[in-house]
């Protein structure tokens, strides 16, 4: 089994089963917090451990990301937590990850153009669960199935 991660806390967990062709997709478990009267999306630690011990993966395929152009400093912060919040859970249930840029899997998986080529990849490579990328909202998931796909066909 493997994990394919979309970190940011619009992001995926996707687990693939590469023997038998399964894949299910979990959007990141979040909670909402009030933070200098402020209302934030936060990467849910608890949940994602559960997540993890669970399903007992082999290996996780975790993107290697960094700082977003045009994004500001609150913004990177955050998503910065998430990435740790998750790569954290990782180490902790010593769950072996292999780090990849979004270069390297969308270039393996002939991603075209944009978010949506990333979903209509995803729906090419996984056609029994297209109905898992419909909406626009679903490049997270997208992204976190091609990185499983990806990490599949490293082996």
């Amino acid at each position: 089994m493997i994990l394919g991660i979309d970190p940011g806390s619009s992001g995926a967990i996707a687990v693939f089963k590469p023997d038998i062709g399964h894949l299910s997709m979990i959007d990141m478990p979040v909670l909402t917090v009030s933070r200098n009267g402020k209302e934030k999306r936060e990467v849910n630690p608890h949940i994602i451990a559960s997540i993890f011990r669970d399903r007992e993966p082999a290996t996780a395929i975790f993107e290697k990301v960094g700082a977003m152009p045009g994004q500001g400093v609150s913004s990177m912060f955050q998503f910065g937590r998430s990435v740790g919040t998750v790569e954290g859970v990782l180490a902790a249930l010593n769950i072996p990850v292999t780090y990849v840029t979004p270069q390297v899997w969308q270039k393996a998986c002939g991603i075209r153009g944009g978010k949506d080529g990333s979903r209509m990849r995803a729906i090419e490579l996984f056609p029994a669960y297209a109905q898992l990328f419909a909406r626009k909202m679903d490049n997270g998931r997208a992204d976190a199935a091609c990185m499983a796909w990806w990490g599949a066909t490293q082996s």
